[in-house]
């Protein structure tokens, strides 16, 4: 591993979220110092043990003030910018800050800048989620032209909420149904994207000014993805693929755990275009699904490590 970042201060601008604890311990091992930024730093604190004294800083921010960005970029020698969300503030939040950081770290002469964006990302999508990262990345790369873009996959990881979530659907309820069914992944590993920032941030004269669609090497549709956790439980379970029509209706109705916006991103897929270059670009060997799946569902199965297995 590249100890170009020894003692170099990286700031993880949302960095107390699933991705971003993935990115810190993945530059702490590189010998960077790390400013963890976010709204609620304390939820970062776990990160501590894993740090030498002095490598690890806790910062509140105001992503939606710009004051509050600039104060926490200060001095830095790199910024990651992670900040994502499903809410009504998707522009201020993946466009409008990303900017003020971007031109923030240019300001303090900082040597690297790494946004996460999405596959989806497009500003000229219907979803607003899609659109503003699409936007977001335009905003960074006129502020910080030497900017790497990197656009993930569906991103999994042992405690993420993506695979945990329809865990626990499969292992309480004898039928489900799929929306989406069809749909298309190329899930990537949280451990692997978090790789590949680091490489990004010890390389910008390479990776500085690209965009790289970060997916895992296989594709999956939404219906097998169900049935490969279903069988990593030991379960046999009943799914319902739900027509497209019928879920977009039930997206748009409040109150459900899916949004319209998550709801068009799911339909539209998350599969590299392979237009862009790839994760192995970095020098990243992803990992697939299949490596890990029948060790995280232990926990879910009805006794757990104690489940017999039929030969």
């Amino acid at each position: 591993m590249s100890n170009s970042l020894e003692n170099k201060l990286v700031v993880l601008i949302g960095g107390n979220g699933f991705l971003g604890t993935h990115v810190a311990q993945d530059l702490l091992d590189r010998g960077a110092r790390l400013r963890i930024v976010a709204r609620n730093p304390e939820s970062a604190r776990k990160l501590k043990p894993l740090a030498n004294l002095g490598q690890l800083q806790l910062a509140r921010c105001n992503v939606k003030n710009a004051d509050s960005i600039r104060a926490c970029v200060k001095d830095a020698d790199a910024v990651v910018y992670l900040v994502g969300t499903f809410g009504s503030d998707q522009k201020e939040l993946h466009a409008e800050g990303a900017r003020i950081a971007a031109e923030a770290a240019k300001a303090e002469g900082a040597e690297a800048f790494v946004y996460v964006s999405s596959l989806a990302a497009d500003a000229e999508a219907e979803g607003t989620y899609a659109s503003t990262k699409g936007i977001g990345e335009a905003m960074v790369l006129e502020a910080f032209p030497k900017a790497t873009i990197m656009r993930p996959s569906v991103i999994f990881g042992q405690d993420d909420a993506f695979i945990n979530m329809f865990a626990g659907l499969v292992a309480s309820l004898p039928a489900l149904p799929v929306f989406g069914p069809d749909a298309k992944l190329q899930p990537v590993w949280v451990d692997d994207v978090a790789e590949a920032v680091g490489v990004a941030l010890a390389d910008p004269a390479t990776h500085g000014g690209k965009t790289y669609e970060l997916a895992g090497p296989d594709v999956i549709t939404m219906e097998q993805l169900h049935e490969d956790i279903a069988a990593a439980q030991g379960r046999k379970r009943g799914f319902i693929p739900v027509p497209d029509a019928l879920s977009g209706i039930f997206a748009a109705l409040p109150g459900t755990p899916m949004t319209s916006d998550q709801w068009r991103m799911l339909k539209t897929g998350s599969t590299a275009s392979g237009t862009l270059p790839g994760i192995e670009k970095l020098g990243v060997t992803p990992k697939p699904l299949s490596l890990f799946l029948d060790k995280w569902m232990v926990r879910y199965r009805r006794h757990g490590r104690f489940t017999v297995e039929k030969a």
